[in-house]
């Protein structure tokens, strides 16, 4: 029951806020209109009982004193809207006992009081119809055939009230936008602060509240941008001033004598060396959108990767063309993309690089191999910096763990997004979508 709530549930704060205040309006509205009508029933109800005994008062004394033979010409003059006179005994048969048979008959009794023998009830089939017996002064019958009148109701009062609900509406629309306009504008600040968090500031103006919340949020995203300014310079130094002493040991190496040794020492050094580049790739990677938009052939570049990885003597495939310049960065994308393929032949064969357009106008570039693929549960740990499926710390075999995350970080800079899947027919897909902007 309570999922089934939830899914009929508006999800935006804008549609929940507009749907309670407009079912509380309409709600008062319907409860203001049913006690006005209740009361105007019960002020024209008295009010017609009011007349009714003195007309029925008089009608009754005309009718018995003029003689029997006129009686039948005096009817259509005494005859009124809700009720009338008939000169026989009416409807014999009797419904159940209500309210107006009570009003009427206490009403009747009392205008006409003890000289006729009044018999009020009501007809069977409907509440409100009531027919009233007495007998006149001669004993002829004397029926007065009653139908309670229902409350008027105006013809312009319908219309009334619906310009008035669409007015309340109206207000209570704007009224809603104005209050949720400003979380709008923060949620849609904070989905465009990218990984290299240079986002605009928001407009710190508008009620005092939402300045607050503006001037907030800006302080927040330059501390944020500081910190990060800041972790990446202590990177850049690290890996600038590791270079002296790893040059140092780089020439003590020379001066081992067992070449066994030496060797591990060297390839010890290297892969501190590379530790410390990669390192230092990801935190740059966070910076990929400092790179220009400029006018690519996606085409020449995945033809030119293809015959890099040719020359080095390795294997790809690149199926599929766009056919059209496009708007993008070429270097964080090459990037990306040789960090994916680099994935792919490390861990996999047969590796391909296909690129179409997707039916939501993506620029989906997929890199496929043909490996032993990642465990569900951890498609998206992977992409965590230095998360490694090899536990061991062997950079032969699981290497520094960096490698997806800079391409995952230089995708989501670049306004892209990187997935990966297992693929049916064995072997990861790398699935890289990115905005299609033709360059013209």
């Amino acid at each position: 029951m309570r999922s089934r709530t939830a899914r009929a549930w508006p999800k935006s704060l804008f549609a929940r806020l507009l749907l309670i205040l407009c079912v509380g309006i309409i709600a008062a509205q319907a409860m203001s209109y049913a006690l006005v009508m209740y009361e105007r029933g019960l002020v024209g109800r008295d009010l017609m009982l009011n007349n009714l005994e003195r007309d029925v008062a008089s009608s009754i004394a005309i009718l018995d004193r003029v003689p029997a033979g006129e009686r039948a010409s005096w009817l259509p003059l005494l005859d009124r809207n809700n009720y009338r006179y008939q000169l026989d005994a009416g409807i014999t048969a009797q419904g159940a006992s209500n309210e107006v048979v009570d009003r009427v008959q206490a009403s009747i009794v009392n205008a006409v009081g003890s000289r006729y023998n009044v018999v009020v009830h009501a007809v069977p089939g409907d509440a409100k119809w009531v027919q009233v017996h007495l007998l006149l002064g001669d004993g002829a019958p004397l029926t007065i055939d009653l139908h309670a009148a229902s409350t008027p109701v105006s013809p312009w009062l319908p219309l009334l009230l619906a310009l008035q609900l669409g007015l309340l509406a109206l207000c209570t629309f704007f009224a809603v936008r104005v209050a949720t306009q400003p979380l709008r504008r923060l949620a849609q600040a904070a989905d465009a602060l990218g990984p290299d968090l240079k986002g605009t500031p928001l407009a710190e103006d508008g009620p005092t509240e939402v300045a607050q919340a503006s001037s907030a949020f800006n302080a927040m995203q330059k501390r944020i941008a500081g910190y990060l300014a800041e972790r990446t310079q202590i990177l850049a130094a690290i890996s600038h001033d590791m270079q002296t002493p790893i040059t140092r040991m780089r020439l003590r190496t020379e001066l081992v004598d067992d070449e066994e040794q030496r060797g591990k020492l060297q390839r010890d050094l290297d892969e501190m060396v590379g530790l410390v580049r990669e390192a230092l790739a990801y935190a740059r990677s966070l910076h990929g959108a400092s790179e220009d938009l400029r006018k690519i052939d996606l085409d020449a570049l995945l033809d030119s990767l293809r015959c890099d990885y040719e020359d080095a003597g390795q294997s790809v495939r690149v199926t599929g063309l766009i056919g059209h310049p496009v708007l993008s960065r070429p270097l964080a994308l090459r990037r990306i993309l040789t960090n994916l393929t680099d994935n792919a032949l490390k861990f996999g064969e047969d590796v391909e690089l296909t690129v179409d357009i997707d039916a939501q106008q993506h620029i989906a570039i997929c890199v496929l191999d043909r490996g032993p693929g990642i465990p569900e549960a951890e498609l998206s740990a992977v992409l965590q910096p230095f998360y490694r499926l090899e536990n061991s710390r062997n950079r032969s075999t699981g290497g520094t763990g960096l490698g997806l995350a800079i391409a995952q970080q230089l995708a989501a800079s670049i306004g892209g997004r990187l997935t990966l899947a297992n693929r049916p027919e064995g072997g990861l897909a790398a699935r890289l979508l990115l905005p299609h902007t033709p360059a013209d």
